[in-house]
């Protein structure tokens, strides 16, 4: 598990970067860790249902345990346990990326066209780990499934990418 001790400095930047997630609808923290992420996004948007979401079970714990500390709802969830039909109003993240760049892309692959329609999710990535390029295969990966994305901020070493879902054409 990644920085169990305190909130990192990747985290830091995404926390002090990122607007606030959607009030209501399914929030996602992608590879929550022991939750500092999932935390904040439920203290902001009490009314959503924030998920927080590991491969790791001991993370999972730490989070739901934080979580409860905190006085803050959150559903932490392995992957395969987030319903398929489930989309995303935010998805707030510092991704893992040294698990290697294939398994990274296949990562952001399911996860990335999980937003809601109108949908944001924010990543940060250190610079010399390869922010450039993954906003990069970012777009061009996603840009046939209408998701676009951007570099919204720079701190300390990292960027805070955006991620934006087309909004819905479907007439209401």
């Amino acid at each position: 598990m990644f920085s169990p001790e305190r909130i990192d400095t990747g985290t830091a930047v995404l926390l002090s970067r990122v607007p606030a997630p959607a009030a209501t609808g399914a929030l996602l923290d992608l590879g929550c860790g022991w939750g500092p992420i999932a935390i904040a996004m439920a203290l902001r948007s009490p009314q959503a249902d924030v998920w927080a979401v590991d491969v790791n079970e001991r993370a999972l714990a730490l989070a739901a345990a934080n979580a409860r500390i905190a006085d803050v709802s959150i559903k932490s969830a392995s992957p395969q346990d987030i319903p398929e039909d489930l989309r995303f109003a935010t998805i707030w993240s510092n991704p893992p990326i040294r698990i290697g760049k294939v398994a990274l892309h296949a990562l952001l692959e399911a996860w990335l066209p999980r937003l809601a329609p109108g949908g944001s999710a924010w990543l940060v990535v250190a610079k010399h780990l390869g922010a450039d390029s993954l906003q990069g295969w970012i777009a061009d990966r996603f840009a046939a499934d209408g998701l676009t994305v951007r570099r919204a901020s720079t701190d300390r070493g990292y960027r805070v990418l955006e991620v934006s879902a087309a909004r819905s054409t479907t007439p209401e």
